[in-house]
């Protein structure tokens, strides 16, 4: 291939990634991020999106080149030259993206392992679920003993999650801490989540995403994240009150 047509190529990969990378970039594709782990993710999303607008750019350019420079015209039935395999390039496509590939699977499994860690003395927080309603009961620290519909937070504190449930197959997700976990009766499944903001007059959503029944789309309840200290007030009013 000509220098020319190489820096027409490289001209026009550029193009399209800047074209791509604007619309990934000012479309707000994800919600706000209000956890540690969910800023893992978040990383691993873009690293991949990166990786794949790169990849595109490149296979774009070539086919909008091929398209515009040999395209035949409407009287040629001619056939084309006979075409040899090229032992470096097929090296090249098969090196290029099992690079790529290897990276994105170490990438997300440092990512996985980060995240699935609760630290040495998490707060515990048993989830239950069961048609159509979310119970929350804590297990340690100072709110301990204490059972409330809502998912009460403090902020900065790592929370070990044991979800369950009392019926049928469910599944906890609060998207601002990005996280899903299957509740599924008989089993006990853990979910970490360090919550780094706190969430003002609007509470995050919890939301089951596992069809449960007529009453599916009603099955939400409350994520609140609060000071510490406010978090340990709540919680001596609530054992109070108990």
């Amino acid at each position: 291939m000509r220098r020319g047509s190489i820096v027409q190529l490289i001209l026009l990969s550029v193009l399209i990634a800047i074209g791509v990378t604007l619309v990934a970039l000012l479309i707000p594709w994800l919600p706000p991020s209000a956890g540690e782990e969910r800023d893992r993710i978040d990383f691993v999303f873009w690293f991949t999106t990166g990786i794949s607008i790169f990849v595109f750019s490149f296979v774009a350019s070539l086919s909008i080149y091929a398209v515009v420079k040999f395209r035949a015209r409407p009287d040629d039935d001619t056939d084309g030259p006979p075409i040899h395999g090229n032992t470096g390039l097929e090296v090249f496509w098969t090196a290029i993206p099992t690079t790529l590939v290897t990276a994105i699977a170490i990438v997300s499994a440092i990512v996985l392992q980060q995240n699935s860690s609760a630290g040495t003395n998490p707060l515990r927080v048993s989830v239950v679920a069961q048609q159509f309603a979310w119970s929350f009961a804590y297990l340690n620290g100072e709110a301990e003993g204490v059972t409330s519909p809502v998912l009460r937070l403090p902020e900065g504190r790592k929370v070990e999650l044991q979800i369950t449930s009392k019926d049928v197959i469910h599944s906890f997700w609060v998207p601002e801490f990005g996280q899903k976990q299957d509740a599924v009766p008989g089993a006990v499944n853990k979910l970490v989540i360090t919550p780094t903001k706190l969430t003002g007059k609007k509470p995050f959503a919890v939301i089951c995403t596992e069809l449960c029944g007529l009453g599916h789309a009603l099955m939400r309840s409350e994520a609140i994240v609060m000071r510490p200290g406010d978090f340990d007030r709540w919680a001596r009013q609530q054992r109070v009150s108990a």
